[in-house]
């Protein structure tokens, strides 16, 4: 009845109410009731240091609705390669019902840009049920990007707004936020020294979390209980936040999902090459005088100066040409990535990587590999390892090669061959550098606690019809789907099991956030996540079908020891 104009929270109203017998009258109040007076509680006009601000009353269930504030600035407008300003505040009530613009950035085929310098603004969702709620653990999201583009306000994709934090709060009774950051040449541009230093975007990032943290009591929310999460740069600029000394005492957790520091794409040594070739592509010198003139450039033809990302070559992998991202600038990172681990000694942290994260970017680099109809030679595997060992030269080529290739045979398929350009890729790009932050967070730690894990969900891309191998497993970025609930939210496009690894993400990412321990909360998980130890190495294998097999030990060890021993050791 009406199905069209109902919540879910409406519908189950008209369940219970509606009967085949029902009478006119009881029609009406049925109806009534469904379209009008099963709200929950709502927080109604909050204020906060800027200002007063209201949202929106979605209702999700029977005496159950989440509160969405859409916008709402956490800074000023930034200046150009400044850091963030807290923002003058407004008059009146702020009517939070419309995402701000993304953050000004170049588009996803680099020929035109699109967003706004004005763009520090972020979004809150607020679950409650018959009461309004207090004290609710509070999660904070971070958007992937590659640090060069990325966003959070509305829609991702034609209209499909992947990160809305709707799911996440109601099932697991947590306020969730999402928070805008510069990308590209505007968020990450360093000339390596005090003129430029670079990391704007991280600290807008800081700038949303200290907001967060002063404000987020009058939505309910407990400012002693943040966890801040993210996926790929998100996930890299979680662990760049738990680091850095301008957090102590604010992140109580932190969810790194595919991305770290430690990552090969999310650490530059030597910025100031790419400030030289921004300067000469906007025409300024680059001398001392160089910064002052750069600041003079519209953001836009800035923002269009970026270096290009190439693709499609095995000798230049893609991900190598991510050159605008953050840098040690003696503030927000004082010192090498590895040297801050001491920062993070008493932050809880759950972070893990996709078994195949490595998929969509090495099929770029060789372009055979994602086809059906096309063989992979051998020598592309080469080259790629060539790319990635060069600081070692060609014996640290044939190392790699050789442990590689160590279970082919002697006349591999084309499908093992191209697994292990999947393998090679995941292992370089994400599990190495990942497993090394699990290692480096489980040794340094006082209090915190360090849990581990892999997606090992087969791709729904994948199979007969479909365009990926039938061998393809989590690719990168497969995780968000299910972390945000969007096998409830589209349920026509997923099948139940589906929606059982949707409610095991949402699950176990809300007991940790609000316990420290991703099985200790009021939602149910389907198998208990060991702690990280360096004894035994336990970490949870992540799938729909999820029983006493799930849980193993070491990851990938072998390929771990290679890169980061075997490797770096030869001369």
């Amino acid at each position: 009845m009406f199905p069209c104009l109902l919540s879910r929270g409406q519908a189950e109203v008209m369940a219970v109410l509606y009967t085949d017998d029902m009478d006119p009258l009881r029609t009406v109040l049925a109806l009534l009731l469904a379209l009008g007076t099963v709200s929950a509680a709502s927080l109604g006009v909050v204020q906060t240091e800027g200002g007063s601000v209201q949202g929106k009353n979605i209702p999700v269930g029977l005496f159950r609705s989440v509160e969405v504030f859409k916008g709402i600035p956490f800074a000023a407008k930034p200046g150009l390669f400044q850091k963030p300003h807290p923002h003058p505040g407004w008059s009146g009530t702020l009517k939070a019902t419309k995402f701000a613009p993304r953050c000004l950035q170049i588009s996803l085929l680099q020929t035109n840009t699109f967003g706004s310098e004005d763009c520090l603004y972020l979004n809150i969702w607020v679950p409650h049920g018959r009461k309004v709620s207090s004290d609710l653990p509070v999660m904070i999201w971070f958007y992937g990007g590659g640090f060069m583009l990325g966003g959070s306000m509305g829609p991702n994709f034609l209209n499909n707004y992947l990160y809305s934090g709707q799911e996440i709060a109601d099932r697991g009774n947590v306020i969730v936020v999402s928070a805008a950051y510069r990308v590209g040449v505007l968020g990450f541009l360093s000339t390596g020294d005090s003129s430029m230093p670079g990391n704007y975007g991280l600290w807008d990032q800081q700038a949303a979390i200290a907001w967060v943290h002063r404000n987020i009591r009058s939505f309910g929310g407990d400012p002693n209980n943040i966890t801040i999460f993210g996926e790929s740069a998100g996930g890299a600029s979680v662990n760049y936040q738990i680091l850095s000394p301008h957090n102590r005492g604010l992140i109580r957790r932190a969810i790194s999902q595919s991305g770290v520091a430690l990552c090969p794409w999310a650490f530059k040594t030597n910025p100031r090459d790419v400030a030289v070739q921004v300067a000469e592509k906007v025409g300024c010198p680059t001398d001392h005088t160089m910064v002052d003139c750069l600041r003079t450039v519209d953001a836009g033809n800035l923002t269009m100066a970026a270096p290009m990302i190439k693709q499609g070559n095995p000798d230049q992998p893609g991900v190598m040409n991510l050159l605008l991202t953050p840098v040690v600038d003696g503030d927000f990172l004082p010192d090498h990535p590895t040297k801050l681990f001491h920062n993070a000694a008493e932050v809880d942290y759950l972070l893990g990587v996709n078994n195949m994260d490595g998929h969509m970017f090495t099929s770029q680099d060789i372009p055979s590999l994602g086809s059906k109809n096309k063989d992979t030679p051998i020598e592309d595997l080469r080259r790629l390892l060539r790319a990635y060992t060069k600081e070692k030269g060609p014996a640290a080529l044939e190392l790699a090669f050789t442990e590689y290739s160590s279970e082919w045979g002697p006349s591999p398929s084309q499908d093992t061959i191209k697994r292990t350009a999947v393998d090679i890729g995941t292992d370089f790009i994400f599990l190495v550098p990942i497993q090394t932050t699990v290692y480096l967070h489980t040794t340094m730690a006082t209090s915190g606690r360090t849990f581990s894990y892999l997606l090992s969900e087969p791709s729904l891309m994948a199979g007969p019809g479909k365009p990926y191998h039938d061998w393809v497993g989590s690719d990168h970025a497969d995780d968000l789907q299910f972390v945000f609930g969007k096998p409830f939210t589209t349920p026509k496009a997923y099948a139940d099991r589906h929606r059982a690894l949707s409610a095991y993400f949402i699950a176990y990412w809300t007991n940790f956030a609000r316990t420290g321990d991703p099985n200790v909360g009021p939602s149910a998980v389907p198998v208990s996540w060991p702690q990280m130890d360096m004894s035994s190495q336990q970490y949870l294998n992540i799938t729909s079908d999820m029983n006493d097999n799930s849980t193993s030990q070491k990851m990938r060890l072998r390929f771990v020891q290679l890169w980061t021993q075997a490797i770096p050791s030869l001369p």
